[in-house]
């Protein structure tokens, strides 16, 4: 199947995936837009998995605050090298998770942070979990995978703090 410049460029926008990625799944997708968007994503998951268990000693801590003083964030994001630390998309994505944290008030990381017997709702107090309050259809833990396919190196959000004026 013959795969056109401007079918990559699209799918390149939509994904931010690399263009013989962009290519590879178009073609497996027969040209789909839609269904090689969800290709890309599959193996984005499986380039996330693979390098999950990877060291993360390098990254940057973020900060933001917000309402004229009156809330800020300070977020470690960490990932393998200084070399990814430093790209704008690790740094855009560390910008986007200290927003989040601004405007949800996340708790805990992860679900695996919330004590087995506590009934709170996961998806309200984990980071992780939470819609993304740019693109609600993505969680951050989406947003984290795609910028581990996008690196190729293994991302952590290592830990946070959220300071309210009055609280």
């Amino acid at each position: 199947m013959d795969i056109s410049t401007e079918q990559v460029k699209t799918l390149r926008e939509k994904t931010g995936a690399g263009v013989m990625d962009c290519k590879k799944a178009l073609i497996e997708a027969n040209g789909n837009i839609e269904e090689a968007i969800g290709i890309i994503i599959k193996r984005g998951l499986s380039i996330a998995s693979k390098k999950g268990e990877r060291a993360t000693s390098q990254g940057l801590i973020e900060t933001y605050v917000h309402m004229g003083g009156k809330i800020g964030v300070m977020v470690e994001v960490n990932c393998e090298t200084d070399f990814v630390a430093r790209t704008d998309e690790f740094k855009e994505l560390a910008h986007n998770i200290s927003l989040q944290i601004a405007a949800m008030s996340p708790l805990y990381i992860s679900a695996d942070e919330v004590h087995p017997e506590s009934d709170v709702e996961k998806e309200k107090v984990c980071l992780l979990l939470q819609p993304c309050i740019k693109d609600p259809t993505k969680t951050i833990q989406d947003m984290v995978t795609q910028t581990i396919a996008k690196t190729g190196e293994n991302i952590k959000i290592n830990r946070f703090v959220r300071f309210e004026l009055g609280f």
